[in-house]
């Protein structure tokens, strides 16, 4: 009888599977739908202080191959889902919620994190610092010193159960330094990665891009980034103390891509493009295709093969 359990910091789930932030939660409807589909859990889409429009339209479009958007952190704001988290606690049908923020500054997430604080949120909170669709703002993740200052200011107010959302790294050294600095502190998770920042697609029968953002360069999703996905939960994985679990995200199209991410070391596994295109049904087709895969292979639970991916 295969058990798809997994457990995050001392939070556990009946099933690995959420939404990536961004995808399907942007309202409370959304929200919603979510908890009342097959996923283990949500996260919030990531919020600003106040209410953001976000970048024009379009940005964000289906490919062949995954997904490519520039959303700009589109968003109702920060009390409207700590509002949301907030209202689920006393319910005990829900799981563990993940609420997201991205400040456009240090300052701005700090404030966040500060007001996050001062409620009785009991769930977690996730920090993304890699927000590649914001004109003119940098990665914070890609600043290895800004990302050690943001780590340690944040840790100095907050209290509760933390995670970050990281950017793709792509050279090994680059996983060193980022693994030595996160080891550094009571990190509840690491969520890699976020899009892969500043694709270009054109479309040669109009000759044009695919959105409108930032001249058409934007953030890619989909079957495009899963081999980049992979690496870095795997990298991660080999690097970080092992009390610091990892959410792997992109590039899930079915039922193998989820068991891929966690044969690398994750404990967790998100779906953006693919429930962006399938809606929140998806998660009844992933976790049964995960269910017949582990059937087939004489898994019994997830942590039968998590992270244990071989070698040539």
């Amino acid at each position: 009888m295969v058990n798809l359990t997994t457990s995050l910091h001392n939070y556990t789930f009946q099933n690995p599977l959420m939404n990536a932030s961004g995808v399907h939660c942007y309202t409370t409807e959304q929200l919603d739908e979510l908890l009342a589909s097959d996923a283990g859990t949500l996260v919030t889409k990531s919020a600003t202080t106040e209410y953001r429009q976000g970048n024009p339209e379009p940005r964000y479009r289906n490919l062949a191959l995954g997904s490519i958007n520039s959303m700009g952190l589109p968003n109702e704001g920060l009390k409207y889902y700590l509002d949301y988290v907030l209202g689920k606690q006393t319910d005990a049908q829900v799981p563990p919620l993940f609420l997201s923020v991205a400040g456009l500054s240090m300052a701005e997430d700090l404030e966040m994190l500060a007001q996050i604080e001062k409620t009785d949120f009991n769930g977690l909170t996730e920090l993304n610092l890699s927000c590649p669709n914001v004109p003119g703002k940098p990665q914070v993740a890609y600043d290895f010193e800004a990302t050690e200052k943001m780590l340690d200011e944040a840790f100095s107010i907050f209290h509760k159960p933390l995670g970050v959302k990281l950017p793709p790294y792509f050279d090994l050294a680059q996983f060193d330094i980022m693994a030595n600095i996160l080891n550094k502190y009571p990190l509840a998770y690491i969520n890699t990665i976020n899009s892969v920042g500043n694709g270009l697609y054109i479309d040669v029968d109009s000759e044009t891009v695919a959105i409108k953002p930032k001249g058409g360069f934007g953030g890619l999703g989909g079957a495009y980034i899963l081999p980049t996905a992979l690496a870095n939960v795997h990298a991660f994985r080999q690097r970080l103390n092992p009390e610091i679990a990892i959410i792997g995200t992109g590039g899930v199209q079915n039922g193998a891509d989820v068991f891929a991410h966690i044969l690398a070391g994750a404990d967790m596994v998100q779906v953006g493009t693919q429930l962006a295109k399938d809606g929140p049904a998806v998660f009844t087709r992933l976790t049964q295709e995960l269910t017949n895969l582990m059937t087939e292979k004489n898994y019994q639970t997830l942590a039968d093969f998590r992270g244990k991916v071989k070698t040539l």
